[in-house]
């Protein structure tokens, strides 16, 4: 019913760019806060960035800020997240999760998952 399909991700050097999309389907996307979390092997799934339903409010990581945008196209049903300045600590398998009405923050509190999208930056 509910899918969140995330793609973008892929193999760029230290110092590089990227920018993940998650399109949305089977919700009503104004009414969730979008938010992005990665996971690298062996570590727990972090939080990285979240929006508000109406793109008016953002929350970061502190490993994010300065270098990653969070925004979203409602128009779309999708939400993006430009990623600069790349390092290779930034190598992880990335999510986009959903919350019904409150920012999405920790794992524990996404109502929903994408499959995720593999970024590796390369030393």
């Amino acid at each position: 019913q509910v899918q969140l399909a995330e793609s973008g991700g892929g193999l760029v050097q230290t110092g590089g760019s990227l920018r993940l999309s998650c399109a949305a389907s089977g919700l009503t996307f104004t009414n969730y806060a979008m938010g992005w979390f990665r996971q690298a092997p062996g570590k727990e799934r972090e939080f990285v960035a979240t929006i508000s339903g109406s793109g008016g409010g953002t929350n970061y990581a502190d490993s994010a800020k300065g270098r990653f945008t969070i925004s979203r196209d409602n128009a779309k049903n999708t939400v993006y997240l430009q990623m600069n300045s790349l390092k290779p600590e930034d190598t992880a398998i990335y999510y986009c999760a959903a919350r019904y009405g409150f920012p999405v923050t920790h794992r524990a509190r996404a109502d929903y998952w994408g499959q995720g999208t593999q970024v590796t930056v390369s030393s």
